[in-house]
């Protein structure tokens, strides 16, 4: 295995160990990243419904967000880290997928008589 995958490993192993509570754990630092949705939508200078509309969340996610009752997470934390330093890479990315979906020709039923 590469000195990479080792690393990976070990670091797995790590936070294992840190999330049980095991000793030796007691210094290991923990690093988050927390993610201001409303300050996201404020920099872009949309309102709730647009700025959901744009990036294709609910209105209500992102109400939510916005108010703490719920934090984003996995690959909506990553989307919308990557919403507030590119916003205009995201929309070009999504405004290509839907012209290609549209464009996709899905078969038709097969009429039975």
């Amino acid at each position: 295995m590469s000195s990479f995958g080792d690393s990976l490993i070990k670091s797995m192993k790590e936070a294992l160990a840190y999330a049980k509570g095991e000793p030796g754990t007691e210094n290991f630092k923990v690093h988050t990243i927390n993610i201001d949705v409303k300050k996201i939508r404020k920099n872009l200078n949309m309102t709730q419904k647009y700025f959901a509309h744009a990036f294709g969340f609910s209105v209500d996610t992102v109400r939510h967000w916005e108010q703490k009752r719920r934090m984003p997470e996995g690959p909506a934390k990553a989307y919308l880290m990557v919403i507030s330093k590119r916003p205009e890479m995201v929309q070009e990315a999504l405004k290509e997928a839907t012209e290609s979906e549209k464009r996709i020709q899905r078969p038709q039923p097969a009429v039975c008589s």
